[in-house]
Parts: C-alpha cells; structure tokens; sequence
C-alpha cells in the first residue's frame, strides 16, 4: 500500500510536470532544437505510461492473484523516479538549446515563456517538499502504533542529570567496549555485569552517548525497578523498534506494514514484536542498502526487568541479530549477575557473546579510577564551600591525598560509594569537614559491610543530638516516608505521596530535606522524588538487617499499609461521572486534561492502578 500511494503521488507529479514542458513546446518555432525537446518529452510520456500499464495490468488479474502480487514495488518507484529525472533533465538541456536559433524578438518572447515554466517547475518542487513534509508526518502518524516507555532512552529528561564517567576514569574499558563495537568479527552481545553500586549504568550512558554522538547507537532502553513500565517488558520491543526507525528510516515502510497486518502487534508476544518489528525490517533494510549498516544498542540494568522468562527471551531474541547480514548490529548490555540473566547466557551460543566482570578488573585500576573521580568532585565542593563562606575557607589542600586514598581503598569496587559520599559531604548545610570525618570513622567499623559504609553515615547522621523519644518519632516517621517512597511501583511527587499515606506534607518534607544524598528530591512537590540508586532501597529491605539497623524497613508491611490506603482512597474518591461531566459518554480523548487531574488526581490514579500489586505483595486477604 505504500508503494502504491508513493507511485501514484510520483506519477502525478511527473504529470504535472510534463504538462509545464509542452505548453512550452507549443509555442516554439519548427527547428532542429524543438524536434529534439520533443523528443525527450515523448520519451517521458511514454515511460510514465508504461508504469501505469503495469498496475492496469495486475489490477485486471483476479483478486486471488492479485493478492500476490503488488501494484508496484518500492525499487521500481525509485527507480521511475531517477528515470523520469533524466529524461526531464535532457529535455531542459534541449529546451534551452531553442533559443539559439531564435530571432530577437522570438527570444524574447521564449524568455517570457520559459520564465513562466521555470516558476511552474518550482511550484512543482515546493509542492513535492511540503509532500514530502506530509509524509514525514504521516509516518509518525503510522507508528503511533509502536508505544514506547517514557523515559527508558539514555538521554531521557528524566535521567538528564544522572552522572557519565569522569573523563580520567573507565579509560581501557570504554576503549575496549569500542573496539568491539567496531570489529566486524566480534561477537554480537557484550555483557558488562558486576555487583550492585560498581558503576554499571554511568558506564552504559557514557557508552550511549559515545555512540550517539557517532551515529551509530540504534536505541537505547535502561529498566529501573520501581518506575513503572521501565521495570517489565510489556514495552521493550516496541520501544526499541520506535527508536531504531528515527535511526534507521529505511525501516519504516516495513514497520509501517508489520503494523498494518496487525495493529494489535504491540500487545502479541515477545518473539513476534521483535521479528515483525525489528528482525524483518532490519533484513529487509541490509539487503537494499549500499553500505554496511553499524548500529550499537545499549540496554542497561536487565535484571531489574521484574519476570525472569522476560529476561530469558530477550536474551534469546537479542541474540539472534547475530545472523543479520549484512547489517552490523551490537548489543551492549549491562546487568548484575543475578540467576535468570545467567540461565540466559548459558542457554546461548558462546559463539553470541561476551563477558567483562567489573569487580574482576584489576583493583589498581578501579582505585585509581575512584580516586580521580573524588578528586574532582572534593575541587567542587571546597570551591562552593569558599563561595559561600569566605571567611572559613577551606584550604586549597583539602581533602589530604591521604584522605582521598582512605575513601577509595573504602569504595572499591562500589562507585556508588563515592558518589553518595560526596554528595553527602557537599551537601552546603553542613560542614565538608565534620561531614568527611563522619564518613572516615567508618573505615575503623571491620564488621560494615560496603553498603553500610556507604548509607549509614548518611542514616545515623539523622539521629545526631537527638534524644531517645526523638529518636524513636523519627525512625517511625523514616519508615513511614522512606519506607514507602522504596516500594512505590512509579515514583510520585511529595503532594501526592502525602494524600497517599495521609501523612502531612511537611512531616514528609522534614523526612526527606536531609537525604538528597540519596534521594533526588525535586523543588516541585508534584515531580516525582526517585531513589538515586536501587541499593539504597536494599540496603533499607535487607531482611538480615531486622532487629539490628533501626532504619531497617519491613517490605512486607509497608505494602500492607499502602494496600489500605489505596482501598479507602478509592472509597472517598471514586464516584458515577466522577469528573462531572455534561455528557458522561465523551471519550476520554475529549476531556480537559485540568478536569481529569482535578477530579482525578495523582494519588488517586496511582491507588486505582495499584491496589492490587500492594495486596499481592503484602500477602494479605481481602475483606468486606
């Protein structure tokens, strides 16, 4: 269907354009010129009507045989495109030869004409632009059968601010990533895993944007448990396909049509979005394409995708970009090396990929790497800190090289640990002294492991000078806020979050005002805060923390309460014609966004679409 519209589209324009040249004709003098104009128009003529005799033709066959075959194929408008644009190309070359052997008076009445074909031709051009405009258009228009996930790509506005590697860090590793990425023997998947906190998604931005920036990344897509559909599968295919068509336009009339065989392609199976949405189209594109296609896709935090035979599909499916010839295709992937992700790799050809093991890098390496980047960020913070306190400066030797030694010996392998420690210590409240020597007290505790090195100076810092029945309200408002924000199934804004948990917003914002070390809590109540990085919720779940850590969160009772929450929410809220309207049947298209968020607002629709995963996961019976 394509190709037909696009032929008879060519068709008309060639048309129109040959009707410019022979009202030209008509009006030339009989010379050896004009004989050779003509010409050259009926050659055009001609050609443009044996592309019409083709679909006459199939169009006269029965309709069963006329299922087999097509009005025109993609290759054959093109190149009665090109051909009509030589003819016409000759035939303006034979146009200007008339003039020669006009009278001065004849030219300059064929002056006038010719100018007037030159305007029509250029109408012709701007006309065929704005078509082109159009089909721009419409092919937007025509994948909107491809949902995507909001913030899945690398340079979401979402993840604007999440960190790339320190220039002086990650060096043999992202060199090695591309040379892979560049060898045409190499294998089709690298798997970059490593324990949680040891740098594993900065390293797949860096590596995104890299590859952005040369043109050659095809998608991206990074899970984040937590945040909605970022934490499953249902989009991943179709997010992946939507993002390849930008990259590679030449897939679109094979998407276009795996779309129009079946609109419902986005809700089918795994298997079936990628060979109708991705495989095919890419085959298709490699065997018109005139040169060898390169293309990197970069899919971070795998295990964070909530359904282990998710993971193992994909893997799967993924793997078989490996027999696409003779397109160039990587797979850049990260994840920790959790039980399906292995299943996965084990059940694939060693032919299909590679392994690099973060923790397995030399620890020198990854010392040094840590030391630079808290070299910078330490620069930073004495320098904010002399701004805004000059007359308690820090001197331009803080931190000691040996305190900046102390802190990555501390961190290896966990960058996570440096960054949170420096956010910690830059936090402009406090002291970048007191702060450090907080973090350095840790170094003597032999019994912490790595994540408490990292969270607990935070956590016990909220404890500070309190005393004990202050201690207890805030723990129990700790657990009740931050219990909460951990096991939220999308992250809310704090607004919304308060009518959730019917707790007064500012009790929340004294909660969370002293975590932005580890939490990336927005000015904007109706933005939503997120967790900076996935350990920090298991850091507060660890079950083996009960009865040790006062911060320890139970997971299983933070659902139950949220459970009720949702339940009596939905009671107050829910309603016949809850957003009042004149005509209950409009479709929910045609109502006012305002009146939907009015009537309908963030924590309302947040308890209505997850009520039952809080049940599910609280284990707990409903009742009347």
């Amino acid at each position: 269907m394509a190709a037909l519209l696009t032929g008879l589209k060519t068709i008309l324009y060639m048309m129109n354009r040959l009707k410019a040249y022979w009202e030209y004709l008509r009006e030339l003098p009989e010379t050896q010129s004009r004989t050779n104009f003509e010409t050259a128009l009926t050659e055009l003529h001609a050609i443009i009507l044996q592309f019409l005799a083709r679909a006459i033709q199939i169009y006269q066959k029965s309709s069963l045989s006329r299922g087999f075959d097509a009005f025109w194929k993609p290759d054959e408008v093109s190149n009665f495109d090109s051909e009509c644009d030589k003819i016409a190309a000759r035939a303006e070359t034979e146009a200007s030869n008339c003039d020669r052997t006009l009278s001065a008076v004849e030219r300059k009445e064929a002056n006038q004409r010719k100018e007037h074909l030159q305007r029509v031709l250029k109408e012709l051009e701007e006309l065929r632009d704005i078509e082109e405009s159009v089909n721009i258009l419409a092919t937007k228009i025509d994948l909107a059968g491809l949902p995507s996930v909001d913030g899945a790509a690398f340079d979401s506005y979402d993840d604007e601010l999440d960190a790339r590697c320190h220039p002086d860090t990650r060096i043999d590793l992202l060199r090695q990533i591309k040379d892979w990425a560049d060898d045409p023997q190499s294998k089709c998947i690298l798997w970059l895993n490593g324990m949680a906190g040891t740098g594993k998604s900065t390293i797949s931005r860096t590596v995104a944007q890299s590859f952005a920036n040369t043109g050659q990344l095809g998608a991206s897509f990074f899970f984040k448990r937590g945040e909605g559909e970022r934490g499953n599968a249902s989009r991943f295919f179709t997010t992946i396909a939507a993002q390849l068509v930008r990259t590679v336009p030449a897939m679109v009339p094979y998407v276009r049509k795996a779309i129009d065989t079946d609109p419902g392609i986005s809700g089918r199976r795994m298997k079936e979005q990628f060979e109708n949405l991705i495989f095919q189209p890419l085959s298709e594109v490699g065997q018109i394409s005139v040169t060898m296609l390169k293309l990197v896709i970069v899919i971070d935090a795998l295990d964070e995708c909530e359904r282990e035979g998710d993971i193992r599909n994909i893997l799967y499916l993924l793997s078989q970009t490996r027999q696409l010839q003779p397109i160039h295709i990587r797979i850049f992937l990260t994840s920790r090396p959790e039980l399906p992700v292995r299943l996965g790799f084990k059940k694939m050809s060693a032919h299909a990929h590679q392994d690099v093991i973060l923790q397995d890098i030399p620890k020198v390496t990854i010392a040094g790497d840590i030391s630079s980047f808290l070299k910078t960020e330490f620069k930073k913070i004495r320098d904010n800190y002399n701004d805004l306190h000059p007359d308690s400066s820090l001197p331009q030797d803080w931190p000691s090289e040996q305190c900046i030694q102390t802190l990555a010996e501390m961190a290896v392998p966990l960058f996570i640990f440096a960054a949170t420690v420096s956010r910690f210590i830059g936090d402009h409240r406090w002291s970048p002294k007191r702060r450090l020597a907080d973090v350095l007290k840790y170094q003597m505790n032999g019994q912490a492991s790595k994540l408490d090195k990292t969270y607990l100076p935070v956590l016990d810092h909220l404890l500070a000078n309190l005393s004990d029945p202050e201690q207890e309200n805030l723990v129990r408002e700790f657990r009740a806020v931050v219990g909460s924000i951990v096991v939220l199934a999308e992250p809310l804004g704090t607004s919304a979050l308060a009518r959730l948990l019917n707790i007064a917003k500012e009790t929340i914002d004294c909660r969370l005002d002293s975590l932005h070390s580890v939490l990336n809590i927005p000015s904007n109540p109706d933005s939503p805060t997120r967790l900076l990085h996935l350990s920090f919720r298991e850091f507060l779940l660890d079950p083996y923390k009960r009865g040790k850590s006062p911060f320890w969160v139970d997971e299983r009772e933070r659902h139950g309460v949220i459970a009720a929450r949702c339940l009596e929410l939905m009671s107050e809220r829910l309603g016949e014609n809850i957003c009042h309207l004149e005509f209950p049947g409009k479709p929910r298209g045609n109502i006012d966004r305002r009146r939907v968020e009015k009537y309908l607002p963030a924590d309302v629709r947040y308890a209505c679409r997850y009520w039952v995963h809080y049940f599910v996961e609280a284990k707990r019976p409903l009742g009347d």
